[in-house]
């Protein structure tokens, strides 16, 4: 098999085809979805949190929605509150109700620049004042930004429902460690069972 593919030149592996659109991405010319520009166009722009690890204690929008050329403002209110339910989804299994709180924040920032608010408007200029005026009082939570820190007992902990799958008994305070996988080391012929 491996020598009648080898006997036929390749058509696209070890080639250089011609790309239609190349001379349009390195001159500018080409457009992409951020150059559309249409009638009635919102512009969007995201409120994010200055710190690391925060409980949201109060979102006030009041300003932002007033400001003439808003058309819309959301924070996590807006949104259906997910149950946790994990789907295997792409190359792994994910849990919906996680990613949905990674999308806008829920009671808790878990990292810098995580998104609070969200604002259309008519407008980029409009939008961008209308984030600013957005105003968001935290209480900050102590955190750790290195992986070793992270699994001590005493680290501050993230995910306050998240209890380390793969230990028995279950543990009774919840972890920074989602999960432990052990692997062990056996023989080969061990691996191998013999044909009866």
């Amino acid at each position: 098999m491996s020598d009648t593919i080898m006997d036929h030149e390749l058509k696209v592996v070890g080639t250089r085809p011609i790309r239609p659109d190349g001379v349009d991405k390195v001159t500018g010319r080409a457009n992409f979805g951020a150059d559309m520009k249409m009638a009635g166009m919102l512009h969007g722009r995201i409120k994010r949190s200055p710190h690391a690890h925060a409980r949201i204690l109060k979102i006030d929008t009041s300003k932002a929605q007033a400001l003439p050329g808003v058309r819309a403002v959301v924070t996590s209110a807006d949104f259906p509150e997910i149950s946790s339910e994990e789907a295997f989804v792409g190359e792994g299994p994910m849990n919906f109700r996680d990613l949905s709180r990674n999308v806008m924040a829920r009671d808790k920032v878990l990292y810098e620049g995580h998104a609070v608010a969200a604002v259309a408007a008519t407008n980029p200029i409009i939008a961008a004042e209308a984030v600013d005026l957005i105003e968001v009082e935290y209480e900050a939570l102590p955190y750790v930004i290195d992986v070793e820190e992270a699994m001590a007992p005493d680290a501050p902990i993230l995910h306050d429902d998240m209890y380390t799958q793969g230990v028995e008994p279950r543990p009774e305070n919840p972890s920074n460690i989602a999960k432990r996988v052990a692997s062990r080391r056996a023989t080969r012929k061990a691996g191998f069972v013999s044909p009866m």
